[in-house]
């Protein structure tokens, strides 16, 4: 072939250069029908006006690394599954296939397993929810839960409401359909409920059409914080005079270390919450088994959403939660969970205090996370490479703002590694922070056009760890 011309599937097109003296020789090419692309990729001209923002995290080469064995994450919310008694797990897929396989192999239902939702109606009811298995609509994990009812309600430019900071995954979804995340003061009683009726306003006098609120009320991703008693019902009025559909995210509900668990914002509201829930942090993530609690009307057209995406949700995973359930004794389970993280978050938490006084940070009462702001000058993004070379990995507070603000916060998660581990990890990040702060003394505050400091731009998709 000469310089002219590229084989791409077996058809030669003709390379124009961009710039005739073009230091890197950065080619075009002519595909099908005369549309444009790159050498890379022929279809660069072809995809949706959505996609223009879609980038990889610029960390999430980082994690490669961070997965090494000497180095500490810090940053992945993994549930810690070697308290999972896998034998018990391996008799109850065994059961499950030797009675059901054939059924558990084959297409299922695009609404769920029947029998599965009338047990998901007794783990809701833990927090409170009185409801019909006819208004559960079972999902690939609660992340395509999101998913639907984005798709669903959202169409270019509409507002979501959302806590600051909120759930990188759910910040990654509401981009892709590209709506308009306005974020919402958060402090550590969770959502301001004055600074939520303020933004409404200014949004509607703005004339923006907002669909929803978006919140994760209990143990929050990445804050740690939860919405306290006294708030909840201002936050359900407040949408409820407004006339906006509150989504409540609640994988976390039932990991809190100490009392009962929270009642869920969906008992103040049947017909103005959409409950989202997962077996993902209480059992297990790799069988992506979660679901959406709406209102009837709004029921039928996620189930109709869910078949268009995937048909159905898969048989074989719901099954076998639904064995579990039945044959195991899964709050017992959930009890050594919420043991085994209260130790763990002890454990950051009192490291933080004696490692790292000149932070703050949130106290949470369950859930997987502690959100750190670090001191004035430091950025936790331009800081990630080097914490990584002290071999301690940790997510910057920039994931978690539509905007990229959050420069100076960072989520640590103490799911995943055992206290030795968390205290060593916060040992070498704490030494990372005071180097930090040496060079500002030094040398002053970061260039923001130079090092990166910046607030990031487009739809940061996270790494798989990052949940």
């Amino acid at each position: 072939m000469g310089d002219s011309e590229h084989a791409w599937k077996g058809t030669a097109y003709p390379i124009v250069p961009l710039i005739p003296d073009d230091r890197e020789r950065r080619l075009v090419m002519t595909a099908p029908g005369g549309q444009h692309g790159s050498r890379l990729d022929p279809w660069m001209q072809s995809y949706a006006r959505r996609t223009t923002g879609m980038t990889a995290s610029e960390i999430r080469a980082l994690f490669a690394v961070a997965s090494r064995p000497e180095v500490i994450s810090l940053a992945g919310g993994m549930p810690c599954l070697t308290a999972l008694p896998m034998d018990t797990v391996a008799t109850t897929v065994a059961r499950m296939l030797s009675t059901q396989g054939l059924t558990a192999l084959q297409y299922g239902s695009g609404q769920g397993d029947p029998t599965l939702r009338e047990q998901i109606l007794e783990v809701m009811a833990l927090e409170g929810i009185s409801a019909s298995a006819d208004d559960i609509v079972v999902t690939t994990g609660s992340q395509q839960a999101l998913d639907l009812v984005t798709r669903i309600f959202i169409d270019p430019g509409d507002v979501v409401l959302a806590e600051a900071p909120s759930y990188v995954g759910a910040l990654g979804v509401f981009a892709a359909y590209q709506a308009q995340v306005a974020h919402v003061t958060s402090d550590d009683d969770g959502l301001v409920p004055q600074a939520l009726e303020e933004r409404i306003v200014a949004l509607k006098a703005a004339g923006k059409r907002i669909k929803f609120l978006y919140s994760v009320p209990t143990f929050h991703n990445p804050a740690g914080t939860t919405l306290s008693l006294a708030r909840r019902p201002q936050v359900v009025e407040i949408c409820h005079q407004h006339g906006i559909l509150l989504l409540e995210d609640n994988p976390y509900g039932l990991l809190g270390f100490k009392g009962e668990p929270y009642a869920a914002m969906r008992t103040l509201s049947e017909e103005g919450v959409i409950y989202l829930g997962s077996f993902s942090k209480t059992f297990a993530p790799g069988l992506r088994v979660g679901w959406a609690l709406a209102p009837h009307a709004i029921r039928e057209k996620l189930v109709l959403a869910s078949e268009s995406a995937i048909l159905c949700p898969s048989a074989y995973s719901q099954m076998t939660v639904s064995t579990y359930l039945a044959t195991c004794d899964w709050m017992a389970q959930i009890k050594v969970y919420r043991e085994l993280y209260r130790e763990r978050r002890d454990a950051m938490v009192d490291s933080l205090g004696s490692l790292l006084p000149q932070a703050t940070w949130t106290h949470p009462e369950g859930g997987f996370y502690v959100w750190v702001t670090l001191p004035e000058g430091v950025n936790a993004k331009a800081m990630l490479p080097r914490a990584v070379t002290e071999r301690v990995a940790y997510v910057p507070g920039t994931a978690f703002f539509a905007d990229g603000t959050g420069q100076r916060n960072v989520r640590l998660s103490y799911c995943y590694p055992d206290p030795d581990r968390i205290r060593e990890g916060v040992r070498r990040f704490a030494g990372v922070v005071q180097t930090e702060l040496d060079l500002l003394e030094t040398f002053g505050p970061y260039d923001a056009t130079g090092r990166g400091a910046g607030p990031s731009t487009g739809v940061q998709s996270p790494a798989p760890d990052l949940s």
